[in-house]
């Protein structure tokens, strides 16, 4: 007896998350069915006009926003900024330079390099292990 295998389908929420875009500013079409994996690939390799259209003005969810504000998606809520945002309104806060956001990029550029201190000395440890293996 063969199995059938059905295709692998995702809420839209996923898809619309996989693609970086704010599902309330997906067409209905895309809202209200499943993607498949198959619709998925297609989508990114092929963006219609309101996928381009979307990736380039928005409005874009919260890790986009923080992505683009270069803070994290904790310090957009501690600066307010719970709703999705525009292109032109990411600008808008790049230009202000609000007194949260300086504050937040200071402590994502701190997070960065903390970050990679530890990755640092993590190699640093697993070579000198690699060494004393070896001896």
């Amino acid at each position: 007896m063969k199995s059938h295998q059905t295709a692998q389908t995702m809420k839209p929420a996923t898809a619309a998350k996989k693609l970086g875009v704010y599902l309330e500013a997906t067409p209905a079409e895309f809202r209200e069915g499943a993607v498949s994996r198959a619709q998925l690939d297609e989508l990114q390799a092929n963006p219609p006009e309101w996928l381009r259209e979307l990736r380039a003005n928005g409005p874009h969810p919260r890790p986009v926003v923080a992505a683009k504000l270069g803070i994290s998606i904790s310090g957009l809520a501690r600066g307010g900024v719970t709703e999705a945002l525009t292109t032109e309104e990411i600008e808008a806060l790049k230009q202000e330079q609000p007194e949260w956001l300086v504050k937040e990029r200071a402590t994502q550029a701190e997070v960065r390099k903390e970050g990679a201190r530890i990755k640092k000395r993590n190699a640093e440890r697993a070579a000198d292990q690699d060494e004393g293996r070896r001896s």
